[in-house]
């Protein structure tokens, strides 16, 4: 059984979707958890929610995100789960908006690996996405940032050796990023998506959070992207 008792966890991204998913299962499993988002009401609700500590920080900005782990101490395991920010098809998207896409994805996990202390038996988890694997043409630079993430990984995995450094790639999630489209509009798209996938149903928050708990626990896993996509690279 996976134990994470008494272990040091951030989670940056934690006070929504996926990192909070994430961040819940972690407490569930005894770690000493702390969220880190730019929001300072969402991090400070979502920490009192979930009785865990809670940090702001953008993780967009250098000098923040040094200064921060410079006096957070040593941490076990890192989970990087940044919203991507606009997208859209390439020739449609902005230079400011595609810069900023890659500052709040890539660039975001970059600045982490460089910059935190994690233990030697510890572990790094970046949370990419489908579309670095099945291209979309209405989310070219996102695929290519996903991609970018897990040739990242990679990398890290030997650099940073021997803490252990692992994607996660997520399909489409039933979470509040698609909170702007109507209700009708993410009904439909659920409902196309939950027939195409060979599970027959949309993916949720805490399946994703299953996976990134099994690459944190699992000592003999590094420089691996786990798919949690419910079939959808291979329909």
């Amino acid at each position: 059984m996976f134990t994470l008792q008494d272990a040091r966890v951030l989670v940056l991204g934690g006070s929504s979707g996926i990192g909070l998913a994430a961040a819940r299962a972690m407490r569930d499993l005894g770690a000493k958890v702390t969220i880190a988002s730019r929001s300072r009401d969402r991090v400070d609700a979502t920490a009192r929610e979930l009785g865990v500590a809670g940090v702001t920080l953008d993780v967009g900005s250098d000098e923040q995100v040094e200064r921060f782990f410079a006096n957070s101490g040593v941490w076990r395991h890192i989970v990087v789960s940044i919203s991507p920010g606009k997208s859209g098809p390439a020739r449609d998207m902005s230079m400011p908006d595609a810069y900023s896409a890659m500052n709040a994805k890539f660039w975001s996990a970059y600045r982490t690996a460089r910059a935190a202390r994690i233990e030697p038996n510890g572990s790094l988890t970046i949370i990419s996405g489908q579309v670095g694997k099945r291209p979309n043409p209405k989310s070219v630079l996102q695929g290519a940032i996903n991609a970018g993430l897990e040739g990242l990984a990679r990398g890290l995995a030997l650099e940073l050796a021997p803490a252990r450094v692992n994607v996660v790639s997520p399909g489409l999630i039933d979470t509040p990023l698609h909170g702007g489209m109507s209700a009708e509009a993410r009904q439909s798209l659920f409902k196309a998506t939950a027939d195409r996938l060979p599970v027959q149903r949309m993916g949720r928050a805490e399946d994703v959070a299953q996976a990134i708990v099994y690459v944190a626990c699992n000592g003999f896993s590094t420089g691996a992207t786990v798919r949690v996509d419910g079939g959808s690279t291979i329909a």
